[in-house]
């Protein structure tokens, strides 16, 4: 009798588990990237565990806009939006970057805007320029450049945009350390800005001509397509959609996108969000 119960246990276990499959996985890294119109752009990579044909990723935001979901080499790969999750078919992949922009992850009062993420991983924040912290829930991870890591749980990150902030009197305690922090940081990327400019060849006299700008190319490594996008860019008075470009070098909407994400953590151009489109400009 005891047999006959533990086989039908077992039978039953085998049967949930054909019904609903848990999905087996493994998060890389966690990035979300915010906007100083309060747009944050989510992007995730994960490990699919073997065999998995498909996996499901839960969204962190209920409102998702522009989702795109790569393999490790830019293809796109088959998804489905379901009940606040986002249900990916691997497709053999070894790593899956998913990514989505949502307004929902921040609120703003009076000038301080706040970040709110909740996960049972670590992740990096990459603040809006010229943001400058004024209260974090945890001590970081990291802090390197414009990017904070912060640990998994329930966290927040508040900051302002202004140029200087203002504090109550007698409001000391744990502010002023991030704000002093969030302020050396800016410093050290302005130096390294000019430093870059002065490496490049910026010129003191304003806007350089088309030929100028074609020898600061030359000196970057950049491969050609980059090139291309980034003097169309140049030609269309520094600022452009993604998709003119796109259209323009005759990219797929894939890889141009990988593209500028490259030439953005370079530092060359600022992917600004708009309401129906991205915009890329030039920042040198």
């Amino acid at each position: 009798m005891r047999a006959k119960l533990t086989s039908f246990m077992a039978l039953v276990a085998f049967m949930i588990i054909l019904l609903h499959p848990v999905s087996a996985y493994t998060t890389s890294s966690l990035t979300f990237t915010v906007y100083g119109d309060g747009y944050v752009e989510v992007a995730q990579e994960v490990l699919p565990g073997e065999y998995e044909d498909q996996i499901q990723l839960p969204l962190l935001a209920e409102h998702v806009e522009n989702v795109i979901v790569e393999d490790t080499d830019g293809n796109p790969l088959n998804f489905q939006l379901n009940e606040g999750k986002l249900l990916v078919y691997t497709n053999d992949a070894d790593l899956i970057r998913a990514s989505y922009y949502t307004p929902d992850l921040t609120s703003k009062e009076g000038i301080v805007w706040t970040l709110s993420v909740s996960t049972n991983d670590p992740f990096t924040v990459v603040l809006p320029e010229g943001a400058i912290v004024v209260d974090l829930s945890d001590i970081p991870l990291e802090i390197a450049g414009d990017s904070i890591t912060m640990p998994p749980g329930n966290q927040s990150i508040s900051y302002t945009i202004e140029a200087r902030t203002t504090t109550s009197t007698g409001s000391t305690g744990s502010t002023w350390p991030y704000s002093f922090l969030a302020l050396g940081i800016l410093i050290a990327a302005g130096a390294a800005y000019l430093g870059f400019k002065k490496k490049s060849g910026g010129s003191s006299g304003g806007t350089p001509t088309r030929e100028e700008f074609e020898a600061k190319l030359a000196n970057l490594d950049l491969n050609d397509e980059e090139k291309r996008a980034l003097l169309y860019i140049f030609d269309k008075g520094g600022k452009a959609s993604q998709a003119e470009v796109r259209e323009a070098i005759g990219l797929p909407k894939t890889t141009a996108w990988r593209m500028f994400k490259r030439l953005e953590r370079k530092g060359l151009v600022k992917i600004l969000k708009g309401k129906k489109e991205n915009w890329v400009e030039l920042r040198f």
